[in-house]
């Protein structure tokens, strides 16, 4: 999975997954999880979501711009297609143990590769393995796939997937797009045709810490996967809205994340039957919140979720330092209580820019679910 890398001046750097799973491992959350080494995505699976001219241009691995390959962003590396097919791949199984109940719950943290589009590479993102594995569970006989991306940008490669679809609800909880890449998710961005009500999405202003952040997952994603009630539930963890986060502008905590992991999870309980297929994302603070945000929603994920205040074994504060050369952090989380007050609890305030947010995007698509929006 490391193999997937743009070198060592670009953003997207693999020790953030090399840490993540040796942090999981030395706190013992993978002896409650069985990791399996996937096979590549083929051809025809990547081709679910990919156009295959694209993917020969991929496997090629020369620069072709009309592909958006060798941008800045998505610059041309050895063994691309390889690495990329390997990340989607890794989802593919995830979502297969899922779907035939040799898992409860599938993840890939590697994966969430959210970005990329049918013909362009683009945000980092190659093969849009969310998407890929979104439309192999529908192949695969699922009615109903619900997807929530968490990610500071937009999640809009699933969302364009799957724009016309109303079997696929994605859920995107971004910065708002005035400030950030990609630019677009507005919360008039509702889907098209079958699909009308079935894209939501929640932008957010810049700045949004933990407890608007948290109030806005609230209003939003728990009604309406409960009124939808998929098959199975895929979601997107990338963690560029940590405050330390160098690429983007919200200021979320390692708790605030945690404590929507644990969200993620009751709701696939509580809606999808208990699947739950789980992806990494974006994350560009190597050391210091990739490795500790995922390590805990591979926690929540096993089923034996870590205390906030664990402390981070000293070998692996070492390995961090000899890997990425950071003094890597002594505990598990921020200190943050992580409170919100929730809508229910408190209405909406028109004024607030998060309450504003909420109520454009209830305005916008609850009433294709039959859900009232908060009044404001």
């Amino acid at each position: 999975m490391a193999g997937y890398d743009f070198g060592p001046s670009h953003p997207l750097a693999p020790v953030r997954v090399t840490l993540t799973m040796e942090l999981a491992a030395a706190l013992g959350v993978l002896d409650a999880a069985e990791v399996r080494a996937p096979s590549s995505a083929s051809d025809d699976e990547l081709m679910l979501v990919h156009d295959p001219e694209y993917i020969a241009a991929v496997r090629a691995g020369k620069p072709a711009l009309w592909y958006g390959l060798g941008t800045p962003d998505d610059p041309v590396f050895d063994g691309m297609h390889e690495a990329s097919a390997l990340i989607a791949g890794g989802t593919l199984a995830a979502a297969r143990a899922v779907w035939d109940g040799s898992a409860g719950h599938g993840a890939s943290v590697a994966g969430g590769l959210h970005h990329a589009m049918r013909r362009q590479a683009s945000g980092f993102c190659i093969y849009n393995d969310p998407a890929i594995a979104i439309a192999w569970l529908l192949s695969a006989g699922a009615s109903r796939v619900a997807y929530v991306d968490l990610d500071v940008h937009h999640g809009d490669g699933v969302q364009a997937a799957f724009y016309d679809d109303p079997r696929v609800l994605t859920i995107s909880l971004h910065e708002h797009p005035a400030t950030l890449f990609p630019g677009t998710g507005l919360a008039t961005e509702t889907g098209s045709g079958d699909g009308r009500g079935y894209a939501v999405n929640v932008p957010l202003p810049a700045g949004t810490g933990d407890a608007g952040w948290l109030r806005a997952l609230d209003a939003i994603v728990p009604p309406l996967l409960r009124e939808f009630r998929p098959d199975v539930l895929v979601s997107q963890h990338g963690c560029d809205t940590h405050l330390l986060d160098p690429l983007a502008h919200l200021e979320l905590s390692i708790d605030a994340q945690r404590r929507a992991a644990v969200l993620m999870h009751d709701l696939a309980h509580a809606t999808a039957g208990g699947r739950w297929l789980l992806t990494g994302g974006g994350g560009y603070q190597r050391v210091q919140v990739v490795p500790r945000i995922w390590t805990h929603l591979l926690a929540v994920a096993a089923g034996q979720p870590l205390d906030p205040s664990t402390a981070t074994p000293e070998n692996w504060r070492s390995l961090a330092a000899s890997l990425a050369g950071e003094n890597a952090p002594s505990h598990m989380t921020d200190g943050s209580d992580a409170a919100f007050r929730t809508v229910a609890d408190s209405g909406i305030d028109p004024g607030d820019p998060v309450d504003r947010a909420i109520m454009n995007t209830q305005r916008a698509v609850f009433s294709w679910h039959g859900l009232p929006a908060a009044a404001g």
